[in-house]
């Protein structure tokens, strides 16, 4: 079992030459492409220098230098926190849109939705990993809404198309499309009370 395991690990270091390299690919280094990665990906709660930070593994500054090239190639734009004028929203253009469909992971996504064992149970497999990876260093990873505990449903006597959902968190509304959104403010739900 060890050595499988151990296995594994080796080819999931290979596989990370998919997202982490040396040089640029299409003009952009790897941290640039795991930071518009994540920003096209985040909630609006989520896409803050510092959550960005945080995901990226790095210091505010560095972070703030990898927003300042994303931003000076066109690719993201600031936007002012309509809640707080300290804070600033990260989003990414149409320029950044286009980029990410050369984005180096494609392959790898193509290769885990062609899996045996398909890409949500692969999903559910790593994802269990990383909580694992995450209790010992009291650390959480950035996830779905679907997932988390600060999500709360309407009542169940609306419809499916007029169900609406809040964020206990951040004490905001959220629609269907947002829950599935990455938030760094995430926490792991016991058992998942909405589908996947």
């Amino acid at each position: 079992m060890i050595i499988a395991a151990r296995e594994a690990v080796d080819l999931l270091i290979q596989a990370a030459g998919s997202w982490q390299f040396d040089d640029t690919l299409h003009g952009l280094r790897d941290r640039e492409w795991m930071a518009l990665r994540f920003l096209a990906r985040a909630n609006r709660f989520s896409r803050t220098p510092s959550a960005l930070a945080r995901v990226v593994g790095t210091t505010r500054a560095t972070a703030s230098q990898t927003v300042k090239r994303l931003e000076d190639k066109g690719y993201l734009q600031r936007q002012g926190s309509d809640q707080d004028k300290r804070s600033v929203i990260l989003d990414v253009t149409p320029r950044g849109e286009k980029i990410l469909s050369n984005d180096p992971i494609t392959q790898l996504v193509d290769a885990i939705v062609k899996l045996e064992t398909g890409a949500k149970n692969f999903r559910d497999l790593v994802r269990n990993i990383l909580e694992q990876l995450d209790a010992p260093r009291d650390r959480h990873h950035a996830d779905n809404c679907r997932r988390c505990i600060f999500l709360t449903e309407a009542a169940s006597n609306v419809t499916r198309e007029q169900q609406t959902f809040s964020c206990r968190f951040f004490r905001a509304n959220l629609s269907e499309s947002e829950i599935d959104l990455l938030c760094f403010n995430f926490e792991r739900r016991e058992g998942v009370a909405f589908p996947a």
